[in-house]
């Protein structure tokens, strides 16, 4: 067998399996789609979940998977930022750092169940937040920190190394040519990061099941009090996700109608994966046209 037989025989098996896996994801997809478009309506992104009853919807999870990731981000995003910047620019190639990269590659690869149990240890038992937005907001920090740092650290080492010298001949210190220079040239590449770690935040659900609780509490809407229980933007109040709610159906089975509700649920946290994904992409995209533009 010549080289060129050879290399197109393998280039077919990688393009078949490739395809089988596209081909399994795709149907997967498409299952899960297929059974739950037709049950989902405004009625039922709106109203409240009911137990022992029909009819209930999944508006309170819904708010409380937003409301959660909008929390997570505002407190892992700053710290990812400075850590990326840090290893990026700042970070001398020694045994601390060697030991930094080691720590973020442990917690990226740790399953979502174990940052559950420590959050449910350390935030709702030894710091006293009970099961509340803030207990999963914080659990999933910890979850996401790792990819985050990883995802600026990657963008800023991105670009090339002329343009930090052209800021620091233009006079600029160096904090100075990465805050006006190499970081809004990253730009692209962060927001594309943080997109897809929402996305993969959004449809979390065993680190949440320990920390967030698994009860949606009616809310009251004339109530902003952040401190309150019944409060849209209450930190101490339990959020039962789309995700943990998905899980709780299956798995108590307190609604006569539990498998359409299930079906919807499952179909619009696909969606809004999707959504996440596909929007990471076509934002970066549009941003660096901007950027080579200009």
């Amino acid at each position: 067998m010549n080289a060129k037989k050879a290399d197109k025989i393998a280039t077919g098996v990688l393009y078949a399996v490739a395809g089988i896996i596209v081909l399994i994801l795709a149907s997967l997809l498409l299952y899960i789609l297929v059974r739950g478009i037709p049950h989902i309506s405004w009625e039922f992104l709106t109203q409240p979940s009911r137990a022992y009853e029909t009819g209930g919807g999944i508006g309170i999870q819904l708010y409380n998977s937003f409301y959660l990731l909008l929390i997570t981000m505002l407190i892992s995003f700053p710290i990812s930022l400075g850590a990326g910047i840090y290893l990026a620019e700042y970070a001398k190639k020694n045994w601390v750092t060697d030991v930094i990269r080691t720590a973020i590659e442990i917690l990226s690869s740790l399953p979502s169940v174990v940052v559950g149990l420590f959050g449910f240890l350390i935030f709702v038992i030894q710091f006293g937040y009970g099961f509340s937005i803030l207990s999963g907001a914080l659990a999933l920090t910890f979850f996401n920190l790792p990819l985050l740092t990883r995802n600026v650290e990657e963008s800023l080492k991105a670009i090339h190394f002329t343009q930090r010298e052209a800021g620091l001949a233009l006079g600029l210190s160096r904090w100075e040519t990465v805050l006006r220079v190499i970081v809004p040239e990253a730009t692209p590449g962060i927001l594309t990061g943080v997109i897809l770690s929402s996305g993969r935040i959004f449809g979390e659900a065993a680190a949440l099941i320990y920390t967030a609780g698994q009860s949606a509490p009616a809310l009251d809407f004339t109530n902003w009090n952040p401190l309150s229980v019944s409060s849209p933007i209450g930190l101490f109040r339990q959020a039962e996700t789309l995700a943990v709610h998905i899980w709780k159906i299956n798995t108590e089975g307190t609604m006569p109608d539990g498998a359409a509700v299930s079906a919807g649920a499952s179909a619009v946290l696909i969606i809004a994966v999707l959504l996440f994904n596909f929007g990471a992409r076509a934002i970066g995209k549009r941003l660096h046209k901007k950027l080579t533009s200009a």
